[in-house]
């Protein structure tokens, strides 16, 4: 079990390492100079290749990217910002709990309703109850975050005045940012959970299960939902390293100041470190949220622990014989 953590952690350096690629490819073939959003348009010829010197713009670019990856590697130094002459790495920091808070909350949300909704959805299946569900997942993932958003400002803010239009740090200011972020990722989830729960109640031993007359509840929850669990951890892993991502717009909206705002920003001023870092940021720590989701498996199914430690020794028999 220790050699299969170890072999996937040791798959983030490969994921990482394509996603700095392309971080860098994508910064190095933008339009304009980074030094013209630094000095002011009167500064002189000889103040412009100074900055670009100090900035090592003036270097190939692949030792401007051998350069970039050592400083993140050694000294987590995702480079100066343009606009505040501060290290991006800490205001990375600062603003990094407000979207990891978000994210979790909203998944938080979207799957407390999600999976009711989706195991209600699979035991009435071709009821009335079943279409209901199925239409509201399907209204709840064709309408825009940001449309949903700013229905919710003009109703809960403008019309009633219950919660306020901007993030203030209070709980009220978080309730709208984390339904419109979970009504997003209810949806996909329900479908995921009815699904997962129909390929399971229709198994033999569920069928046994009721011929030894246990209820219909423990069925439901102790044997069918169990085993249907891990498509559902794997669609939930996936939705929080997409709102991770995906909260970009909802942080712009609700004025929340978090990597998203700082993102969005950083991209309308042509801050290249800030919107460098924050994608890598949000890049590795999808990586890791996915990492853990599928660690999480064999703590759900044992015997996928099984299968794991047996894997390698079953390759080594084949390979032999």
């Amino acid at each position: 079990m220790v050699k299969y953590i170890l072999k996937r952690i040791l798959y983030v350096i490969p994921v990482m390492f394509g996603v700095l690629i392309i971080v860098f490819a994508l910064k190095s073939i933008m339009p304009g100079d980074p030094v013209d959003m630094i000095l002011s348009s009167d500064a002189s010829a000889e103040e412009r290749q100074a900055k670009r010197e100090e900035l090592g713009l003036d270097k190939p670019i692949a030792v401007q990217f051998a350069v970039y990856v050592k400083g993140i590697v050694t000294e987590l130094d995702f480079g100066t910002s343009y606009k505040t002459n501060q290290p991006v790495f800490n205001e990375l920091m600062q603003r990094f709990p407000i979207t990891f808070i978000l994210a979790i909350g909203s998944v938080f949300a979207g799957t407390l309703l999600a999976i009711p909704l989706g195991i209600l959805s699979a035991i009435k299946q071709y009821t009335w109850i079943d279409s209901l569900v199925l239409v509201f997942s399907m209204l709840a993932v064709s309408i825009p975050s940001f449309w949903f958003a700013l229905m919710c400002l003009s109703l809960f803010s403008v019309e009633l005045g219950l919660l306020p239009a901007i993030y203030d740090g209070s709980l009220g200011s978080w309730i709208m940012p984390v339904l419109v972020i979970a009504l997003a990722s209810m949806s996909g989830l329900t479908r995921i959970t009815r699904s997962s729960m129909l390929e399971v109640i229709r198994s033999d031993y569920i069928r046994t299960a009721r011929a030894k007359g246990q209820t219909e509840w423990n069925i439901v929850i102790r044997h069918a939902f169990r085993n249907a669990l891990i498509p559902i951890l794997a669609a939930i892993g996936n939705s929080l390293g997409a709102q991770l991502g995906g909260a970009l717009i909802i942080e712009t909206i609700f004025g929340m100041p978090g990597i998203g705002k700082y993102i969005t920003d950083a991209i309308s001023q042509r801050n290249f470190p800030a919107v460098q870092g924050g994608v890598i940021l949000l890049a590795f720590t999808f990586t890791i949220v996915n990492l853990l989701v599928d660690l999480s498996y064999t703590f759900v199914d044992p015997r996928l622990k099984g299968t794991i430690i047996t894997a390698p020794r079953q390759k080594k028999k084949t390979a032999a014989v």
